[in-house]
């Protein structure tokens, strides 16, 4: 899955889609294949729990409600002495779907800045790939400049526009580069511990992620530096929007300093319909100004 609290609408793909009824597979968060991925573990009661599954179902959940989605966002960062910033953008999704209206797995994304005045206009653009063996595409493009530039695949853990979120959080962690075990299971949650497969490319050892048993959304995730946690991102508030449980307060602590950022949502829809062609280099410069109004 990918795993990522950040957006209802951002988080990854599954390579098969079946559980169209959960909010997109988080972040999502944040889908499994690969050495101990689809292993049944043993429960406290002795019943088999499939890891496979409460990941594809927590992608599922976090990133893929509905065939498209559009949120207005507000970004408050907290810095480590309480200086505070705010950023304001609308986000649109669609999922990419085959010839035969299927879904592929990838999926589409614009993000537009309107607040405040430094930021206005830049536009964040993400082409996301099912492929195991293809990085997704990230462009930022700044209108002081009127320059497009390219997010390079080593700097997608590194901060989205000057908050505590990376580039990864926006667009989602592919579950496919983690191996998932089981920790332990309560009444409400599963926690799950997961251990990036290439070490080189992260700069944590390992995460641990709590997945809510009722709506499969991920609700917690602790980064970990060793035996340290250093960094933290939380489900605040979670609300059901058409059907959908849906992460409409999203926070990110640098457990270190203690600087945070908190992301709101609101105006979240599903399946409005947006048009292939929005989605494009042309949208960087000339804003689809009827979806983002």
């Amino acid at each position: 899955m990918r795993i990522s609290i950040l957006s209802v609408f951002m988080w990854r793909r599954p390579k098969i889609r079946n559980l169209r009824s959960m909010f997109r597979g988080l972040v999502a968060l944040l889908l499994i294949s690969g050495n101990g991925f689809a292993q049944a573990l043993a429960n406290q009661n002795g019943s088999n729990i499939d890891v496979a599954e409460i990941v594809n179902k927590a992608e599922q959940a976090a990133y893929y409600a509905g065939n498209d989605g559009r949120s207005m966002a507000r970004m408050l960062i907290v810095d480590e002495q309480g200086r505070k910033q705010m950023r304001q953008f609308t986000i649109l999704r669609k999922d990419v779907l085959n010839d035969a209206g299927a879904d592929t797995g990838d999926q589409r994304m614009l993000v537009f800045f309107s607040r405040p005045t430094e930021v206005e206009g830049t536009v964040f653009r993400v082409e996301k790939h099912a492929a195991l063996n293809s990085d997704d595409d990230r462009w930022l493009y700044l209108p002081a400049l009127d320059l497009v530039k390219r997010i390079a695949a080593g700097d997608k853990r590194t901060s989205f526009v000057g908050s505590h979120f990376f580039y990864e959080d926006v667009s989602g962690r592919a579950t496919a580069q983690d191996s998932f075990e089981l920790l332990e299971q309560t009444q409400t949650h599963y926690r799950l511990k997961a251990t990036p497969k290439d070490i080189a490319l992260v700069e944590f050892s390992h995460y641990v992620v709590e997945i809510d048993k009722g709506t499969y959304l991920p609700t917690l995730i602790n980064f970990y530096k060793g035996d340290n946690s250093y960094r933290r991102v939380e489900a605040v508030t979670i609300k059901t929007i058409q059907g959908n449980p849906s992460v409409v307060r999203s926070k990110v602590t640098d457990l270190a300093s203690g600087g945070y950022t908190l992301m709101e949502f609101r105006g979240i829809e599903y399946d409005i319909g947006l048009p292939d062609s929005i989605f494009s280099e042309r949208s960087l410069r000339v804003p689809p100004q009827r979806y983002i109004k």
